[in-house]
C-alpha cells in the first residue's frame, strides 16, 4: 500500500508512528511517500480503514480543513485543498478576536425580550379499554 504525502512532506514521520499501532506496522518513509508492505498489514484493515486514520491525525494537527484524502485501489492519495478568497475570508473571520485595549469594555447586551406566556397542555386523553372479545355460538342443526 502506498501514501502519496504531497505538501505534507514536513509532516511524514509524525504521520508514519500515528499510523504505526492502528496498521500493524511502521510505513516506510521514501520521497514523498510512506509505504507498507500488503502482507505485513494486520488482518482486516483496508485502504479505506487507512484513509480514516489519515484523517484523524490531520484533524489532530488541525489540517483537515485544508486537505482531501483519495483512495483508489491500493494507493492513497493526500492533496492540498486550494481555498478561494471568500473561504479564506471566511476562516479568518471564524477565528475568535480578543478585545484590545484601545476598545474598551464591551457594552452590556440588552436583556432578551420576554416570552409570550405559555398556554395551558392539554390533558391527555385516558387510555382506550380493549375490547371484550365476543363469543362465537355454534348452532346445533
Amino acid at each position: 500500500m502506498k501514501i502519496s504525502v504531497g505538501t505534507l512532506k514536513d509532516q511524514r514521520e509524525e504521520l508514519a508512528a500515528f499510523l504505526e499501532p492502528r496498521v500493524g506496522v511502521k510505513p516506510s518513509v521514501s520521497g514523498d511517500s510512506l509505504e507498507m508492505d500488503d502482507g505485513s498489514i494486520r488482518e482486516g484493515v483496508r485502504p479505506r480503514h487507512v484513509k480514516t486514520y489519515i484523517k484523524r491525525f490531520m484533524y489532530t494537527k488541525g489540517l483537515k480543513k485544508n486537505y482531501r484524502v483519495f483512495v483508489s485501489g491500493k494507493e492513497l492519495t493526500i492533496q492540498e485543498i486550494e481555498l478561494g478568497e471568500e473561504e479564506k475570508k471566511k476562516g479568518k473571520e471564524e477565528a475568535p478576536k480578543a478585545p484590545s485595549k484601545e476598545e474598551g469594555p464591551k457594552e452590556k447586551e440588552e436583556p432578551a425580550p420576554e416570552k409570550a406566556p405559555e398556554e395551558p397542555k392539554q390533558e391527555k386523553a385516558a387510555p382506550k379499554k380493549p375490547r371484550a372479545k365476543k363469543k362465537k355460538v355454534e348452532s346445533g342443526d
